[in-house]
């Protein structure tokens, strides 16, 4: 089991996802933390051991958010975005952490396939 956090570009109704997956799933709302900078996000998410789940494409900058300083950052990335398109997309990262970790990666989640980059040790 995983532990997430969704930022507040995704609605909340995704954290249900999460949950029925079996993870551990809160949302930037659920600590009133809507409106904060990115670092603070970042930063959090770190100190609490939760990989970010975001459509914020400044996270998917490993110059700003090193993967391997985090518990794991996914971006969703989709060109028309709504709910349903981010589900779908969400539904196939939580389909791929039963085969792969997430830790110290940025996974970057697009229709029809998710990108991997894994800083080399």
């Amino acid at each position: 089991m995983a532990s997430f956090k969704l930022d507040e570009n995704l609605s909340p109704s995704l954290k249900d996802l999460l949950q029925r997956e079996g993870h551990d799933a809160a949302t930037v709302a659920d600590e009133s933390l809507q409106g904060s900078a990115d670092p603070e996000i970042a930063d959090v998410c770190r100190a609490e051991g939760r990989c970010l789940i975001t459509a914020d494409e400044d996270f998917a900058q490993i110059i700003h958010y090193p993967p391997q300083e985090y518990p794991g950052i996914i971006v969703l990335r989709h060109p028309q975005p709504n709910l349903q398109r981010l589900r779908g997309l969400l539904s196939e990262a939580s389909a791929l952490l039963k085969r792969e970790a997430v830790t110290g990666r940025l996974w970057i989640v697009e229709p029809g396939r998710v990108r991997i980059y894994e800083p080399s040790a």
